[in-house]
This record gives structure tokens, C-alpha cells and sequence, in this order.
């Protein structure tokens, strides 16, 4: 997705350039953030170009995937992270909580791909010493002047030796990936708003509202690069899929989502995913409670809230 050039024109004349190093991806064509620039001590104006078509975040119904805006959220913690405190590459960032929620009217897909300006302020920012510990991150995004959506996220940043403790028997990166768990054979696509079984990170069990985990390492997009537990990504994305294969929110756009990150999900012991319906928020809409359980411990919850229009699967 490198649009800077046939966008150019289109583009505020930010200072900097967004390298994929600065948002911990492999693949180029993944980096959705363009350029960036400083506008106070805690604060950034980013801009991000969405495509018209994903390879994984795919259009439905004419809409852009709610997960790609929170992609676009989470390309923004190592880049404001490294150009903003001074993060050292190969620091570890990890996510505590997230809190997202997107406005379907803006979220029409057109021809062209979509530029996307991003407000960001900083806060509640923690260091030892010199370095950064934590920071709350709570992002405005605009598309052509009209609100798109918000975002809060708070992690922290860990040195390698800190992070190793913190891993403690994970801590080995190779021995971590060897050790994974073969993925499960997926739902059916359309059951959870996929076009392709190789996107479905959920497997069938016996039990109602409750699947297992698929992690798939090989994966393209959720895998870009070798990790030592699930990603945050896969997490949210199970979320989005379980939301879809609920019976009280089928075919519904998923808009808003409140997610919590206790603990690593581990890529070699079996990981269930939980969900139930409750009540509806306070805005109306059906929402879904999901939980990703490990070795009997909650590891993840988020609540995910829908647009009340129903949406057609996946094209």
C-alpha cells in the first residue's frame, strides 16, 4: 500500500516519512501510516492511506473493516513510540488496553484509496530514568475533515532484558514459533464475514459460543514477522469473528470495541475464545462479551458493540 506517490498531491506536506521499520512491519506494502510530524510536546498529527481493497481487512458491504482501523492505531504506538520518546529499536511494546470506536457514514470505500489524518495526544506518560515505561495514547482521526473515529491505548515499553524476564520459559523466539500449535480446521468463512478459510482464526468446537483459537503463524498479514506469543491483532480479530458468529449479532458491523490484554497468549497451549451476549450499550446497539481463556485464566476480554444495520458477508 505505498500510495505516497500517485497521492501526493492529496497529502499534507508533513515533515517526516514513515519507514515500515517504524511500525514493526516486514512487508512494505503493509504500512498504512504515510508521514507524521510533531505539533506539541505530547502531541502528533499522522497521516494513513487506506487502499481501496485489503488483502486481509476486506471491504463489506461497501465499508472499510473496522480492524483497519485499529491496524492503523497500532502502527501508530512504535512510530510515536521510536520518533516521539525515543524507544530504541527492539524494544518491546505491549498493549494493556484499547478502546476503539469508528463511525460507519465514514467508513464508505471509494475508488480512490482513503487519506486519513490522525490527532494524537499522549498522556499519563511513565519513564525509569531517561526512558519511556508507559504512555496513554488517545488518537482523532478525520477523513477529508469528517470525524472517522477515536482510539485510547495504553502500553508499556520494555527493554530486551526486561522483557526476557518477563517471558520467562517463552522468552526463546525460535523455540516459541517451533512450538505452535498446528492450526485447527477453520469455521466456515462466511459464517464470520470471511472470504477465505486461510483468514478464519476461529475452530469449531462442542461447546455453544466458544471456539478454539487458530494461530495460524504462517499467516501473511497477523504473522508479518516471527513473534513469541499471539498478537494483539489476532486477539481483536477473533473478537471481530466470534462477534460475527454469535446468533443475537449475524451479519452486523462491528463499530466499537473495549479490550483488555492481562496476559501473553501463548502460541503452544490451546487458547478458547468465549462469547455472550449482553446487554446493549448505552448507545443502543447489540454488543458481545468476548473472553480468550488459557490453561483456565482469562487472558483477554473485550466487549464488542455493532452498527444495527445488517451487513452482507464478505465479497
Amino acid at each position: 500500500m505505498t500510495h505516497t506517490a500517485q497521492l501526493s498531491s492529496a497529502l499534507p506536506a508533513l515533515a517526516h516519512s514513515v519507514a515500515k521499520e517504524d511500525v514493526h512491519k516486514r512487508d512494505g506494502d503493509e504500512v498504512l501510516l504515510v508521514c507524521w510530524e510533531r505539533t506539541g510536546s505530547d502531541t502528533f498529527t499522522v497521516v494513513a492511506v487506506w487502499p481501496s481493497d485489503h488483502c486481509f481487512y476486506q471491504t463489506v458491504n461497501g465499508l472499510y473493516d473496522p480492524l483497519l482501523f485499529i491496524e492503523t492505531v497500532r502502527q501508530n504506538v512504535p512510530l510515536i513510540s521510536h520518533v516521539g520518546y525515543e524507544v530504541p529499536f527492539g524494544h518491546h511494546l505491549i498493549w494493556q488496553d484499547l478502546t476503539c470506536e469508528v463511525s460507519p457514514a465514514a467508513m464508505q470505500v471509494t475508488d480512490a484509496p482513503a487519506v486519513i489524518e490522525l490527532r494524537i495526544s499522549c498522556s499519563q506518560v511513565t519513564r525509569r530514568g531517561s526512558r519511556l515505561a508507559a504512555l496513554t495514547m488517545d488518537i482523532v482521526a478525520l477523513r477529508d475533515g469528517v470525524h472517522l473515529g477515536t482510539a485510547r491505548a495504553r502500553f508499556t515499553s520494555n527493554p530486551p532484558a526486561v522483557y526476557r524476564r518477563l517471558r520467562g520459559s517463552h522468552a526463546d523466539l525460535e523455540q516459541c514459533v517451533a512450538a505452535a500449535l498446528p492450526p485447527a480446521a477453520p469455521l466456515d468463512a462466511g459464517r464470520v464475514d470471511r472470504a477465505r478459510d486461510s483468514d478464519v482464526v476461529l475452530s469449531d468446537c462442542d461447546f455453544a459460543g466458544r471456539w478454539l483459537l487458530r494461530g495460524d503463524t504462517s499467516h501473511p498479514v497477523l504473522f508479518d514477522h516471527p513473534v513469541d506469543h499471539a498478537p494483539g491483532m489476532l486477539l481483536l480479530e477473533a473478537a471481530r469473528q466470534a462477534a460475527h458468529a454469535m446468533p443475537t449479532t449475524p451479519g452486523l458491523a462491528p463499530v466499537r470495541f473495549d479490550a483488555k490484554f492481562s496476559r501473553f497468549v501463548e502460541l503452544d497451549v490451546p487458547c478458547w475464545i468465549a462469547a455472550e451476549a449482553t446487554s446493549p450499550d448505552l448507545t443502543g446497539r447489540p454488543s458481545v462479551s468476548i473472553t480468550a481463556l488459557q490453561a483456565g485464566e482469562p487472558a483477554f476480554t473485550c466487549s464488542v458493540a455493532c452498527h444495527t444495520s445488517a451487513l452482507s458477508h464478505a465479497a
